[in-house]
C-alpha cells in the first residue's frame, strides 16, 4: 500500500473512531439526561399535586407538604410556596415567608432562572443556580392561585458537564492516537530511507556488493528495487569495462606478438643451431669435460625451446585461427604428440600412457591445433608433478551424444577450487615461469571446433581435463 493511501486510511480510521466514540458518549449522556429530567419532573409533579390539594382544601396548611419537602430537598426541590391571586403567600415550606406579599405581575409563568440566591445549608450548593417554576392553579374556570417551586437542576448540569469532559477526553485520546500513528509511520519510512542513504554512500565509494532488501510494495519498496537495479547495472558496466580493458590489452599483446615474434625466433634458431654445432664439433675435442659440457648445452637448448614455446603461444593467441580440418585416427593423433613430449617427460620421471577405446571413429579436426591443445595439457600436468608419476591420454566416443571425449589425467597436486573458474583466463597462472596463455589457447581451439573444455580436480589427488568435440552430422561406423 502506498504512503498516501496509508495516510488516508489513518485519517479515515481516526475519523470513524472519533465519530463512533462521540456518538456512544452522546447516547449515554442523553439517556442519563432523560432519566434526570424524568426524575425531576416526577418530583415537581408531586410538589404541584400536594400544593394544589392544599390550596383547594378548606383546612389549614397540610403537613404533607412538610413531610414531602424532607425527601424532595435531596432531589433538587428547594422550596414550595402557595400564592393567592392577590400575591399573598398563604402557605410555604419556609414558614418565614407565610403572609408576605409577592408582585403577581412579576411572577411570570413557566420555568426560569431565579434572580435571588438563598443561603443553603449545604456549602456545595452555593455554586448551583436555582430555577423558579410558577404554575397557576385553575379549577374549572376559576383561578385559585399559584404554586411557586424553587428547584435546583444540579444533576442535569453535572450530566452535561461530565458529557463535555468525556467528549474532550475522547477527542484528546483520538488525537494522541493519531500522533502516535503518525510518528510510527514517519519512523517506518525514515528508517529505511536512512539505510538507503548509507547504501548509496557505500556504492558511491565503490562498493558494488551493497544491496537493499525489498520488504514492502510501497514507495520504499520501489526505491529499493530501483536502487538494486542501479547497483546491478553498475556491476554490469564495471564488468563490461573490465572486459573491454582486457580485450584492448589482448589486442595490444597480439600486435606486440606479431611485431616481435619473428625477430625473437631468428636469434632463438641461431642459438639452437650454435648449441648443436658445439655438441657435434667442439665437445668431442675435450673428452675430460664432455659430460659436463653436454649437460650444460642440453639445458641451454631446453631453455631455448621453452622461450620458443612461449613465443608460439603469443603468436597463436594474437591472431585469428584458421582451421584445416582433416580426418585422423585417434591413435595417430596421440602418437603425433609423443615426440614433442617424450624427452622432457623422461627427464621429469613422468610416464605418458595412452588409453584409446577400441574401434573409435576417426576425428574430423585440425590435427596440428588439437596436438597443440594436448601438448599444453600434458605440459601443465607435468608441471604439477615435480616428483614424477603417470599422465594418461585417453579417447572415448559417446555414441548417444555423438561426442569425442579426449582426456588428460594426471597424478599431480590438483587445482584449488577458487582457481577452477580462472584457469582459462588469459595471463592467469600460479606458476612463476608461466605466462598464463596455454589453457586460454587450448579453450579457444576447442571452442573453434564447436567443442568444450571441462576440468575436474581434487587438491592432492590430481586433475582430469576433458576435450569434448562433436562428431560430424553423418553416420559413423563403429
Amino acid at each position: 500500500m502506498r504512503l498516501n493511501a496509508k495516510l488516508v486510511m489513518i485519517m479515515l480510521s481516526l475519523l470513524v473512531i472519533a465519530v463512533c466514540a462521540l456518538f456512544i458518549l452522546n447516547q449515554y449522556s442523553q439517556n442519563d439526561l432523560v432519566d434526570a429530567i424524568q426524575e425531576s419532573s416526577t418530583e415537581v409533579s408531586k410538589a404541584i399535586q400536594i400544593s394544589v390539594a392544599d390550596l383547594t382544601s378548606e383546612a389549614e396548611f397540610s403537613s404533607r407538604l412538610k413531610e414531602y419537602m424532607e425527601e424532595a430537598k435531596r432531589k433538587g426541590i428547594n422550596e414550595v410556596s402557595i400564592i393567592s391571586n392577590e400575591g399573598e403567600i398563604i402557605d410555604s415550606s419556609d414558614p418565614a415567608k407565610v403572609g408576605k406579599k409577592r408582585d403577581v405581575r412579576k411572577l411570570g409563568k413557566g420555568l426560569k432562572a431565579s434572580r435571588t440566591r438563598k443561603g443553603k445549608q449545604n456549602p456545595s450548593e452555593d455554586s448551583s443556580r436555582p430555577y423558579d417554576l410558577v404554575v397557576p392553579v385553575i379549577v374549572g374556570d376559576e383561578q385559585l392561585g399559584f404554586v411557586h417551586i424553587n428547584l435546583l437542576l444540579d444533576n442535569i448540569r453535572t450530566i452535561q458537564h461530565d458529557n463535555f469532559v468525556h467528549r474532550l477526553t475522547v477527542t484528546f485520546m483520538v488525537f494522541m492516537l493519531g500522533i502516535i500513528l503518525a510518528i510510527f509511520l514517519a519512523r517506518r519510512y525514515t528508517t529505511p530511507i536512512k539505510r538507503i542513504v548509507e547504501s548509496v554512500k557505500k556504492v558511491s565509494a565503490g562498493d558494488l556488493s551493497e544491496t537493499f532488501p525489498v520488504q514492502t510494495r510501497d514507495e520504499i519498496g520501489e526505491l529499493a528495487e530501483n536502487f538494486n537495479e542501479m547497483v546491478k547495472k553498475l556491476r554490469e558496466r564495471e564488468m563490461l569495462e573490465k572486459r573491454l580493458y582486457e580485450a584492448e590489452h589482448l589486442s595490444k599483446v597480439g600486435q606486440l606478438a606479431a611485431g616481435i615474434a619473428h625477430e625473437i625466433r631468428n636469434p632463438l634458431n641461431y642459438i639452437s643451431l650454435a648449441v648443436d654445432h658445439l655438441k657435434n664439433d667442439l665437445i668431442p675435442s675435450s673428452p675430460e669435460t664432455e659430460a659436463e659440457s653436454r649437460e650444460l648445452l642440453d639445458k641451454i637448448k631446453d631453455e631455448v625451446k621453452r622461450v620458443n614455446y612461449m613465443v608460439l603461444n603469443f603468436m597463436s593467441y594474437g591472431r585469428p585461427l584458421k582451421l584445416r580440418i582433416s580426418r585422423i585416427s585417434s591413435k595417430d593423433l596421440l602418437e603425433k604428440v609423443l615426440p614433442r613430449l617424450k624427452d622432457g617427460l623422461s627427464e621429469q620421471r613422468i610416464e605418458l600412457l595412452l588409453d584409446i577405446e577400441p574401434e573409435t571413429p576417426d576425428l574430423d579436426v585440425d590435427p596440428e591445433l588439437i596436438c597443440t591443445c594436448l601438448v599444453n595439457l600434458v605440459t601443465n600436468a607435468a608441471q604439477s608433478m615435480p616428483d614424477g608419476g603417470a599422465i594418461t591420454l585417453g579417447v572415448r566416443f559417446d555414441c548417444e551424444n555423438r561426442l569425442f571425449r579426449i582426456t588428460c589425467a594426471d597424478e599431480g597436486s590438483g587445482i584449488k577450487p577458487e582457481y577452477l573458474e580462472k584457469i582459462t583466463q588469459p595471463y592467469f597462472t600460479t606458476k612463476e615461469a608461466g605466462i598464463g596463455l596455454g589453457l586460454a589457447i587450448t579453450e579457444r581451439i576447442v571452442t573453434e571446433h564447436g567443442g568444450k573444455l571441462e576440468v575436474e580436480s581434487a587438491v592432492g589427488h590430481g586433475t582430469v581435463f576433458t576435450i569434448l568435440i562433436p562428431a560430424p552430422h553423418r553416420e559413423q561406423e563403429i
